[in-house]
């Protein structure tokens, strides 16, 4: 069944995605200096405020590493007394960091959960971590079986490939979902994260509602489904399927397209199978519901939609920050930071690069989320 939040004020987000950047100051915190003049950054009409120096660290999901890499870049060149540094290393790591006070951001493609918001009290004085989305797009099942160009999945195919049910390309549940698709009589290999991830979680969230209870287990950034290789971080895995004929995986749509990697349709029960596009992608996240409360904005996700050209395995990656106790003297940088890449600028800049720029109506709420930091 859909997942349905109840909000104060229900909110329908219109598409997403920016990315996050994730800085953060060192365990100690970067020295403190006295805002600076609005710059305005190359390649972008936002006018960024560059408040604070010295180096912001982040860790965590690896579906939003290319929209970061291109923001940091902007950022950088405008504010250049502020050095962003963000290592991947997956959601789970990027939780368990900002959780022990090494970074002030943790990018996470799932919500903290009750514990890790308990957790992060310890490092948020009077406060705790919140979700903030900054970066949205789409999960794409990849493949690589030569001579096949385009394929459709649906919900209990790919859950029965991925727990090693399904072990050849011609198995009867796929030749009948692509008629006139010759499919060659090869094992499957799939890959799957070896390093706990939120992309994982998205994926699994969508297995769980929408594969008719093939998928037996719960949704969880750690995989547990049988067979399969794992490889680490989105790269990864986008590197496995790429070497690895007769292949599938899933990756953020961006690593997709930079690997040159096919992506397959999912038939949703929709009218015609539903192919993995930002634009697509969009169409499902007009129905987002938020489910957090105060300044948490965790979104819930409808995976089971069968809307037409609504692409049904979404992902939203989360800046993880503390609503109070920051460290002082990085604040002023971090907060500078998380308010440009939720401009319509930063948002429309990795548009293009795979991912869904986040509605007004979301980046309105990130913003006054971002200006209460304290």
């Amino acid at each position: 069944m859909p997942r349905r939040a109840t909000f104060p004020r229900r909110s329908a987000l219109a598409a997403a995605a920016a990315a996050a950047v994730l800085t953060s100051v060192t365990a100690c915190g970067s020295d403190p200096s006295t805002p600076t003049a609005a710059s305005t950054s190359p390649g972008s009409s936002a006018s960024i405020a560059c408040n604070g120096s010295g180096q912001l660290l982040g860790a965590g999901s690896t579906a939003q590493a290319n929209a970061i890499d291109l923001w940091k870049n902007t950022f950088g060149a405008a504010c250049p007394s502020i050095m962003v540094n963000y290592s991947g290393g997956g959601s789970g790591a990027g939780v368990q960091q900002f959780n022990e006070g090494k970074v002030a951001f943790a990018g996470s493609d799932a919500a903290l959960k009750p514990a890790e918001v308990d957790a992060s009290k310890q490092v948020c004085p009077g406060g705790q971590g919140i979700d903030l989305p900054m970066v949205a797009g789409l999960v794409s099942i990849v493949f690589n079986v030569p001579g096949v160009d385009k394929l459709v999945l649906d919900g209990p195919t790919i859950a029965k490939i991925f727990d090693a049910q399904i072990t050849k390309w011609n198995d009867p549940a796929i030749t009948a979902l692509n008629p006139g698709v010759t499919l060659p009589d090869t094992p499957i290999q799939a890959f799957h994260r070896s390093d706990d991830s939120g992309t994982t979680a998205n994926l699994t969230a969508y297995l769980a509602a929408a594969s008719n209870g093939a998928w037996p287990y719960p949704p969880s950034k750690t995989w547990a489904a049988n067979g399969g290789q794992s490889a680490n971080g989105s790269a990864g895995v986008s590197a496995q399927v790429k070497q690895v004929e007769n292949s599938i995986g899933y990756v953020e749509l961006s690593y997709a397209q930079t690997n040159n990697l096919k992506s397959a349709a999912v038939n949703t029960g929709a009218s015609q199978p539903v192919d993995a596009t930002a634009a697509n992608a969009a169409t499902t996240f007009a129905k987002a519901q938020f489910a957090g409360t105060g300044s948490d904005l965790a979104l819930n996700l409808d995976y089971a939609t069968k809307d037409e050209g609504a692409y049904p395995i979404v992902l939203v990656t989360y800046e993880i920050v503390c609503d109070k106790g920051n460290k002082a003297a990085s604040l002023p940088a971090l907060k500078s930071f998380l308010t440009y890449t939720s401009s319509d600028a930063a948002q429309q800049a990795i548009g293009a690069t795979g991912y869904v720029p986040l509605p007004a109506e979301i980046t309105t709420k990130v913003k006054s989320a971002v200006s209460q930091l304290s």
